[in-house]
């Protein structure tokens, strides 16, 4: 292990992911103890799982040391599996996370790791709509135009300028992490949005740069109206968060709740239930 390489902490979300994490664990421990001379961990964060998603991870963790995991039972969306697993921040100097269906290859996430520990930026995302970007696989029609829709979405509630803030691979440096911890409230699919409108807030720098992603078949996400408005109800609610006008919403809390929950949308933990991770309870095999 070379002295001078930042350590490195990724977390893989996951909900019932049986068939496809095995091979993406793998590729990734074999990629990065190969070409990473840092010190490397993989975390597992495993959302609700239903199926053998756990046992598959138990079996990976026998034959590579650097994964581990974390086992929340009760379903809390993949934005509350990150707000999780963004708490093991101090473990490492450099946090990024990627999805668990093998879009990403590692070869590209190191990029970013790359990049982010050369001090590009505080926050290295990768982009599948930058020039440079390679799509193997794209996706289909009707989730090539929600995706753009929702970046309309985006740009018009948040002004942050960023092409792509829904491609699953982001590395951060871990001060940046920790400084907006707090903030992350949105435990959905809008949960980038939060970490990285949080970021640019905070004064932390984002550097967005072209990837090499390929659409994978058996997506969990179901790209229907009520996952559309899902999305776009969280957004609202995330703009209201960072506006003036939301300590004074309080009676409407028990709304929210509710529409979250006919829209059988996850909400983040709730103070009480979003205990801090001690690294001890890090599960090998």
């Amino acid at each position: 292990m070379t002295p001078s390489a930042p350590s490195l902490l990724l977390l893989i979300p996951a909900y019932n992911e049986e068939r496809r994490i095995g091979p993406v664990l793998a590729a990734y421990a074999e990629h990065f103890i190969r070409h990473y001379p840092g010190r490397f961990q993989m975390v597992v964060v495993l959302n609700g799982c239903r199926d053998r998603t756990l046992d598959v991870v138990r079996e990976a963790e026998k034959r590579y040391l650097c994964i581990a995991h974390l086992d929340f039972p009760a379903p809390i969306g993949k934005g509350g599996a990150l707000i999780e697993g963004l708490k093991l921040a101090p473990l490492a100097d450099l946090v990024g996370y990627v999805d668990a269906d093998g879009a990403t290859p590692p070869e590209s996430f190191l990029d970013l790791v790359r990049r982010c520990g050369a001090g590009e930026a505080d926050c290295v995302i990768a982009s599948r709509w930058t020039d440079g970007s390679r799509i193997n696989v794209a996706q289909t029609k009707d989730r090539r135009i929600a995706s753009r829709l929702f970046h309309g979405f985006v740009e018009a509630l948040f002004w942050m300028g960023i092409r792509d803030t829904q491609c699953g691979a982001k590395v951060m440096r871990r001060a940046a992490v920790e400084a907006i911890h707090p903030q992350l409230r949105i435990a959905d699919l809008a949960f980038d949005v939060n970490l990285l409108y949080a970021l640019r807030r905070a004064g932390k720098s984002v550097r967005e740069v072209p990837t090499v992603w390929t659409d994978q078949s058996g997506s969990k996400v179901a790209f229907n109206a009520k996952t559309s408005l899902n999305m776009l109800f969280s957004l609202v609610r995330l703009r209201l968060i960072y506006s003036p006008v939301y300590p004074w919403l309080g009676p409407l809390r028990p709304l929210e709740a509710w529409l979250y929950r006919k829209l059988n949308a996850p909400q983040p933990l709730s103070a009480s239930e979003a205990r801090r991770q001690d690294p001890a309870e890090l599960r090998h095999g």
